[in-house]
């Protein structure tokens, strides 16, 4: 096990040598514990399906160090630039149509994709690193409560994942807000930290919930 507060140079250069192996992680990000795997590598994906106990119906979130990596698995919408200007880096994960490099495992055949740049030192400093995206979905058996503690992660996941990151007790459990931005609408799919009335004052009420 790492330990955020002790990381250095080598530790990110053999994490970073993990991921380019095909290696599945579980770090700390600005909401829940995630799983990072390359999402080009899809043994590798494959693993993180096996980890979580998780149907390959359901995308796979990617996280990225800036808006310019965003772009390169996602086509942005009109609002894109202007919408993550605001709300990036930060707990908003948008759904985007995906670029055509992006791996039908990761869209599990969606033809969309979800990115988010959190607000994470370490996750962002890590796919800096790594220079590619890297998956984050939630670090938690599927149909479990996300983890928001390194030992709640080994209690779940035991020694599944290749190596597993100590960034200290998270402060809150709830995941990213989600908002989908293929359609027409801004769609709110799911409410978290990024409140609905705040998205609802930055599209002036063009925006709805999910039915």
């Amino acid at each position: 096990m790492f330990s955020t507060e002790t990381f250095d140079d080598a530790a990110y250069n053999e994490v970073v040598r993990l991921l380019q192996s095909g290696g599945v992680i579980a770090f700390p990000t600005d909401t829940a514990y995630g799983l990072g795997a390359d999402p080009f590598n899809n043994a590798a994906i494959d693993r993180i399906f096996q980890i979580k106990g998780r149907p390959e119906t359901k995308p796979i979130l990617l996280v990225v160090s800036n808006v310019k990596m965003a772009e390169s698995v996602a086509e942005p919408s009109p609002v894109f630039h202007e919408l993550v200007q605001q709300f990036w880096p930060g707990p908003l994960t948008v759904i985007l149509a995906a670029a055509k490099s992006v791996p039908l495992k990761v869209t599990a055949g969606t033809g969309t994709v979800g990115v988010r740049w959190p607000n994470a030192t370490f996750a962002t400093k890590l796919v800096k690193r790594l220079g590619r995206p890297i998956t984050a979905t939630s670090a938690n058996r599927s149909g479990l409560p996300s983890t928001i503690t390194a030992e709640e992660v080994r209690a779940q996941l035991g020694e599944s994942v290749d190596a597993l990151i100590d960034g200290g007790a998270l402060p809150t459990r709830e995941g990213s807000t989600l908002l989908d931005l293929t359609g027409e609408q801004p769609v709110l799919l799911r409410e978290g930290p990024v409140s609905f009335q705040s998205l609802q004052q930055f599209f002036l009420g063009r925006i709805r919930r999910h039915a």
